[in-house]
Formats: C-alpha cells, structure tokens, sequence
C-alpha cells in the first residue's frame, strides 16, 4: 500500500477542445470561428451604424456554425458551436430589426 502514504499525483488541468486525445484542426478552427463570428456580430449591435455588420457577419456565423456542429467531434467544439451560434443568432435578428443587410 505505498500510494497510501504518498499525496495522490493530480493530472494538470489543460484547456483543450481535443478531449479524445486525437487532433482535430479543422473542426477547432470551425469552432472557434463560429464563436468569433458570433461575439461579432453580437457586438456589432451596440453601435449605431452596426447593423450592417451584425447582419452579414451573424449570416455567416450562424451557416458555418451548423455546418461545424454538423461535423464536430468532441463536446468541447459542440460547446463552443451552440454558443457562437446563438450569438450569431441574436446578432444577425437584431441587425435585421435595425436595418439589415444594406446600409
């Protein structure tokens, strides 16, 4: 019973979105994408002359980040998918509602 009397050895915690211990760069790269896209397009609506940006950027956050929820491997990119798209949901509804695609 030596590891009785030994503190137990902790695993470090790593921030990692590969939590099957395989890589998988591009639906990383699709999933962060996703959730720029939507703190983009939802921080487009906060200014004035936004809307434009909010709508076309939420657009194309809220396609891509279906298509990489699609294809996502692990619950870490799912994660960060459901957030972006919502994000970008808001962003490109409140960009249509104060002006839409046309400045």
């Amino acid at each position: 019973m030596p590891h009785v009397l030994r503190p137990a050895e902790r695993e470090r915690f790593r921030l990692t979105l590969n939590s099957d211990g395989r890589a998988h760069p591009v639906e990383n790269l699709l999933s962060i994408g996703t959730l720029l896209c939507g703190l983009v397009a939802f921080a487009a609506t906060f200014f004035p002359g936004g809307h434009v940006v909010a709508s076309w950027v939420g657009a194309l956050g809220f396609g891509g980040g279906l298509y990489s929820q699609y294809v996502s491997a692990t619950t870490a990119e799912r994660t960060l998918n459901i957030v972006g798209i919502v994000a970008s949901f808001v962003g490109v509804a409140l960009g249509i509602a104060r002006g839409g695609f046309i400045p």
